[in-house]
C-alpha cells in the first residue's frame, strides 16, 4: 500500500481526473490550430495563452501521473521542482512519492491565481500540502530564487516555449543522475535539441507519445 493508492489521495485523484475529463473552455474552439500553435511556441505570448486557458485543467494522464510517482520513488527523490502546477494533479503524484520516500520538498510554480487556489485545496485535501512550496508568478522569476542546492527530479509541464529556459535556469543544481520529465515535449523542439545533443550532459529518450525522459550525467 502506498500514499498514491490509499485514502485520502486515491479517491481524490479519481474525482479530479473525472472533473478534468469534463472541463471545457470556449477559448479553445475560438482558436484555429495555426493560431494555437503560434501561441504555444511563442516566448512572449505564453502568459496570454495560458491566461485564456485558465478553465482548462491540462492535466497529466493517469499513466503519466503514475510514471512520475514511480520515477520519484525509484530515484529516492527528496527535492523536486515542477514547472506548471495547474490544478495540482501532477503535484499530488510527486508529493505522494516524497511522502513515501520519507519526506522532502517539492517546489512548484504557476502564474494563474485561480488554479493555485484550487491546487492548494487539493493538496490540503490529499494531506500533502506540508511537502509543497507553491510559488505564484512567472517561473522564470519564481524558480530563480531560494532553490535547493541539489535537485533530484525536474518536471516540465508549463508553457512549452520555456522548457529549455527553465532547464537552463536550474541546470547547475541538477545532481548527476537527476531525472527530467518533459510532458508534451514534441512541441518544444529547442528543448529536445538541448537534451538530445551529445555534448549537453544528458541521456535522453522519447517515452510514451509525447514525454521526453532525460537523465543528467
Amino acid at each position: 500500500m502506498t500514499t498514491l493508492t490509499t485514502a485520502p489521495l486515491a479517491p481524490l485523484l479519481d474525482a479530479l481526473f473525472a472533473e478534468a475529463d469534463t472541463a471545457t473552455s470556449p477559448v479553445i474552439s475560438g482558436l484555429t490550430g495555426e493560431e494555437r500553435m503560434r501561441l504555444i511556441e511563442s516566448k512572449t505570448e505564453y502568459l496570454d495563452l495560458y491566461g485564456r486557458l485558465k478553465d482548462l485543467w491540462l492535466p497529466v494522464s493517469r499513466e503519466a501521473g503514475a510514471l512520475l510517482y514511480m520515477l520519484a520513488r525509484s530515484s529516492r527523490a527528496r527535492t523536486i521542482v515542477e514547472f506548471g502546477t495547474s490544478f495540482g494533479i501532477s503535484t499530488l503524484h510527486l508529493a505522494a512519492a516524497l511522502r513515501d520516500n520519507g519526506g522532502g520538498r517539492l517546489i512548484t510554480s504557476e502564474f494563474e491565481p485561480s488554479k493555485l487556489t484550487r491546487a492548494r485545496e487539493n493538496l490540503t485535501t490529499g494531506r500533502l500540502i506540508d511537502l509543497v512550496d507553491i510559488r505564484e508568478g512567472d517561473a522564470l522569476q519564481t524558480l530563480s530564487v531560494d532553490m535547493p542546492e541539489t535537485i533530484d527530479l525536474l518536471f516540465l509541464d508549463g508553457a512549452k516555449a520555456l522548457y529549455r529556459d527553465i532547464l537552463e535556469l536550474v541546470e547547475d543544481r541538477l545532481r548527476p543522475g537527476a531525472l527530467i520529465v518533459a510532458d508534451n515535449a514534441d512541441v518544444s523542439p529547442d528543448y529536445l535539441a538541448r537534451v538530445r545533443a551529445p555534448a549537453a550532459g544528458y541521456l535522453s529518450t522519447p517515452f510514451a507519445d509525447d514525454i521526453e525522459l532525460s537523465m543528467r550525467i
